[in-house]
This record gives structure tokens, sequence and C-alpha cells, in this order.
């Protein structure tokens, strides 16, 4: 197995701070806007994302997590059956301005499902993606990200490894490793 380094934790802290800044400039103040991070790992991408909003804006914006799981199309035709994760979205996003957050944007499958599984919590006003790597010609859904952090050309092959930390930055690594 094959790993190549996407973004080192220097590099990953600037394109997290460059995805805040992005929010600031399209969201102002964040009236009426929620983010809402996917289980599994969108979530450490969301709340990192939420701590440092809160340094710069000082505004305190909701933040959930979302798990998608049994909304997925492929579901019932996994082999292993998929665990669940936590939904916590202690708020209703009737009438809100969602930012969605993921860690890889691959097939689409995955937003398709979270848009159907938030509709559980309310109809929000508009919806935006935000993702920290997108995997370029590997969509199988219409589906685009608003907020990309990094744009990684890949084959079907490979796969994006994140690992993050909300706690300990330095840690925070991106590969693309090759499944040989």
């Amino acid at each position: 197995m094959q790993k190549k380094l996407i973004l080192d934790s220097h590099l990953l802290d600037i394109t997290i701070s460059r995805l805040c800044q992005e929010l600031i400039e399209n969201h102002r103040d964040f009236p009426d806007t929620v983010i809402i991070g996917m289980q599994p790992r969108g979530i450490f991408l969301a709340e990192l994302i939420h701590k440092r909003l809160l340094k710069e804006t000082k505004k305190e914006i909701p933040l959930g997590y979302l798990d998608a799981t049994f909304y997925r199309d492929d579901f019932r035709r996994r082999e292993i059956v998929a665990k669940a994760s936590e939904n916590r979205i202690p708020f209703i996003i009737e009438g809100k301005k969602v930012v969605l957050v993921d860690d890889v944007l691959f097939t689409g499958r995955t937003i398709r499902a979270a848009m159907d599984a938030m509709i559980a919590f309310g109809r929000p006003a508009k919806v935006e993606l935000l993702v920290l790597i997108d995997r370029k010609y590997n969509r199988e859904l219409p589906i685009a990200a608003d907020y990309i952090g990094k744009a990684v050309n890949t084959l079907a092959s490979q796969r994006v490894l994140v690992h993050l930390e909300s706690d300990d930055i330095s840690k925070n690594k991106i590969w693309l490793v090759n499944k040989d």
C-alpha cells in the first residue's frame, strides 16, 4: 500500500482557515446559520471549523451531528451491516441556512442521503456543502460542494485517508492511498 501525503498539519490548518474565511464572507455574522457535521468523520472537521469561527467571529453558531446511514441507497446491499452513529441536532433547522460538513466528497451518495435525513429536523431555507477533499472524476450523482478545501484527481481504486483530531491539530494529515 502506497501513501502520498496530500495535506500535512500546517497546510491543513491554512486550508481550514481559508474555508472559515469563505464562510465569514458569505454568512457575515451568521444569523440563522447552523453547522451540521456528517457522521462519522465529518464531525471532526465541523468541530474544527466551529471552534475557528467562534474564535474569529465571537458568534455562537449552533453545531450538530447527522448520521445518514439508514437513508443510503446501498444500506441493504452491503455484506456487513453498517453501524449507525448518533444524530445530535439539538435545534430546529426549519428556515435556517445549513452548512453541511463532510471530510471527503466522492460519489455524492452520502450527501444525497444526508439531504433526506435532514428533513426529519425541518426544512432548511438553504443548504450549502463544505468538504475538505473533493475527489474529482468519481461523482455518480450531480452533487457539488460550495466550499472545497482541496480538489484531488483520484482513481476509483484509490482511497483518501483523513486523520483529524479536534484537540491536537499537529497530528492532522491527509493521504492518498493506492490499494495495491
